[in-house]
């Protein structure tokens, strides 16, 4: 039996369209030559934005194991989008850094995100969109999770 509208409760809307958008983000991104992108990577990218951090504050800030991040920064190595290096102070500490590619995703995916706000904007109207994502905003904020994002410490679903 199909769902009616009626019957989506806001928090299930509002999680079902940013996972559609997100969708949708990573197809574009894809197109623009990001084949090997998950949307996971962008976690990881959010911590790598600012400089070189070490693989135990990458998993500190990811809430997963040191195992778990040197994986994923070794996925991300091997496909160009993070470099990986020695501590200068500590050869034993290995550091985590976005290459140009990895900013080149950032780039991409920022730019892709605009994009479908602009769809969005032509669908509905600018004033349509710019209160939705005020009422989003305050919902993340009610919710407890706006010192998270603005933190830049949303961590990936388990």
């Amino acid at each position: 039996m199909p769902v009616t509208d009626e019957q989506l409760d806001f928090a299930v809307v509002a999680q079902l369209a940013g996972l559609a958008l997100t969708d949708r983000a990573l197809e574009r991104v894809r197109a623009r030559g990001h084949t090997a992108l998950r949307v996971s990577h962008g976690y990881v990218f959010q911590h790598l934005l600012d400089g070189p951090i070490t693989i135990g504050e990458l998993a500190q800030h990811l809430g997963v194991t040191q195992q778990a991040a040197s994986k994923v920064t070794t996925e991300l190595d091997a496909t160009g989008y993070v470099r990986r290096t020695s501590d200068a102070a500590d050869g034993r500490v290995r550091r985590v850094e976005l290459t140009e590619r990895g900013r080149a995703a950032v780039r991409d995916t920022r730019e892709v995100r605009a994009e479908l706000v602009a769809e969005l904007t032509d669908a509905l109207g600018a004033d349509q969109v710019e209160s939705a994502r005020r009422t989003l905003l305050a919902a993340l904020d009610i919710a407890g999770g706006t010192a998270a994002v603005r933190l830049r410490r949303v961590r990936p679903p388990t």
